[in-house]
């Protein structure tokens, strides 16, 4: 059912149904000139994307002639109203009828006989409004596969990228290092990379899940390629810096050494000193000597693999020799320290018994000379003297409480 409208009414509604023509229009060019549409209509496609594809290129084609249907009934419509001089009554209303009307005739695929209505046939009418909510609902679908499709490649690409530009740069590194567990670990990365790349290429929408890319496959690549890279610049790094850490563990070994006989020296001297139960046996340097005879000979091989395992392993051995050559000279060291620590004690000891009008009492001076005699034999027994100056200082406190000066 239609309404009478004036010509100038039917004009505006004509103006008003051509603006929204055009911009329906440059959306559906827009997407029809999409990367994703590109992308989806130029791969020779398999799996999901072929299938998803197949419908949706049928969708926008659709749209298509959906549109050109709608087009040319608002064209008829603004050719009968913007006619010039006086419009009869009847024409304004068949203008009327187009516009508001079931005016846009489309053909439609008819359905299978088991699934149609005994009404049912290929042609359909319909309204412009009804004609551009199916327009709306078919250019959501499209946009959404196409947008999906520009989403993945741009993601899982840039990914792809990256990763071949790690691979290549490492491979550019590998000639001259151990080629043959390192060349096997960036072939099958390059493997896995490929692909990943034909699946892009060929099924781009089966990495589009739940409204997002999913980047699982991507991450495990990243990781697969990320260990061989990092293992090859590893390598390269040990075969650039060898001079350098063979200097290294070199001056490692010579201040383990040099560590070794500083706490022989303080031992001995301790030794000499102090009696003391024996501590912790000085580790064996010589043997870290030995160990670094064939480092050269892998350098001058290219065994880096070989040479950057002996490298850590040296260097962290050298460090706990070092650490335990410390330990025991400062042990050492330690011991001498308390022995001279107790006869500065005892002295000032000895000056408080002076101060206190004490410095004749026979059982301080024989306390004194005790400790006296434990402190200043060697080696000293260092249990006893602690004791026996323990026991002049409490001496000395108890006449001090007691004011007995004799």
């Amino acid at each position: 059912m239609t309404f009478p409208l004036t010509r100038e009414q039917a004009q505006a509604a004509a103006t008003t149904a051509s603006a929204e023509r055009d911009t329906i229009q440059a959306n559906i060019l827009e997407l029809d000139g999409s990367f994703g549409k590109r992308l989806l209509a130029g791969a020779p496609l398999t799996g999901q994307s072929r299938d998803s594809w197949e419908k949706t290129s049928a969708t926008l084609a659709r749209l298509w002639e959906t549109f050109t249907a709608y087009s040319a009934v608002i064209d008829r419509a603004s050719e009968i109203l913007n006619a010039p001089g006086r419009i009869p009554a009847m024409r304004v209303g068949e203008a009327v009828s187009l516009l508001t009307g079931p005016s846009v005739r489309l053909t439609r695929a008819v359905a299978p006989l088991s699934q149609r209505e005994l009404t049912s046939g290929g042609l359909t009418q319909m309204t412009l409004q009804a004609t551009v909510r199916e327009m709306r609902g078919s250019f959501s679908e499209v946009a959404a596969v196409l947008t999906a499709a520009e989403n993945v490649w741009n993601e899982i690409s840039e990914g792809i990228r990256q990763i071949t530009s790690d691979l290549e740069a490492a491979k550019r590194q590998l000639p001259g290092l151990d080629g043959g567990e390192l060349g096997g670990s960036l072939t099958q990365a390059e493997n896995s990379l490929r692909e990943l790349r034909e699946r892009l290429n060929s099924d781009p929408l089966t990495f589009w899940t739940g409204g997002q890319v999913d980047t699982s496959r991507l991450s495990r690549l990243r990781q697969e390629a990320g260990a061989a890279v990092t293992q090859v610049n590893e390598l390269a790094r040990v075969r650039t810096d060898a001079d350098r850490r063979l200097a290294e563990i070199a001056a490692a070994i010579a201040e383990a050494q040099q560590a070794w006989q500083d706490a022989t020296v303080a031992t001995e001297r301790a030794t000499a000193r102090v009696a003391a139960p024996p501590g912790d046996p000085l580790p064996d340097v010589s043997w870290l000597v030995r160990r670094t005879s064939g480092l050269t000979e892998l350098k001058t091989a290219g065994r880096w693999t070989r040479l950057a395992s002996e490298l850590d392993a040296i260097d962290k051995q050298a460090a706990n020799v070092i650490r335990r050559c410390k330990e025991v000279e400062q042990a050492a060291t330690g011991l001498v320290e308390q022995r001279d620590q107790l006869r500065g004690l005892l002295d000032a000891y000895r000056a408080k018994a002076g101060g206190i009008g004490a410095a004749e009492n026979a059982e301080l001076d024989q306390r004194y000379q005790q400790a006296k005699n434990l402190l200043w034999t060697a080696p000293c027994d260092l249990a006893a003297a602690t004791a026996a100056v323990n026991g002049y200082q409490q001496a000395i406190l108890h006449l001090r409480r007691s004011g007995d000066r004799s």
